[in-house]
């Protein structure tokens, strides 16, 4: 199965939603910090994660933002930044 990495950011004017939200991208994420996720996705899952998002938010006062990785991209982190990292398994829950 293969797994390609997006960062998910978000800013969300409700508490409500914006708790929703964190609560539903933290299932799915391997690293971040706030309101952006590091996320290793399938297909399906990217998909599944776009169609539950479009259903939690304001479209008229949320953002979110989903960016796609590029596996050949280096990745620059700095201070205490860990390098997103595909785990051998995931624990969705």
């Amino acid at each position: 199965m293969d797994r390609t990495l997006y960062i998910i950011c978000y800013d969300i004017t409700n508490q409500r939603r914006l708790k929703r939200v964190c609560d539903f991208l933290k299932g799915y994420s391997t690293g971040g910090q706030k309101s952006v996720y590091e996320c290793f996705l399938t297909k399906g899952e990217i998909k599944l994660i776009i169609r539950t998002l479009k259903r939690m938010i304001h479209e008229a006062e949320d953002r979110v933002h989903i960016f796609q990785m590029d596996a050949r991209s280096k990745t620059h982190t700095l201070g205490i930044a860990v390098k997103p990292k595909d785990p051998s398994f995931f624990y969705i829950g």
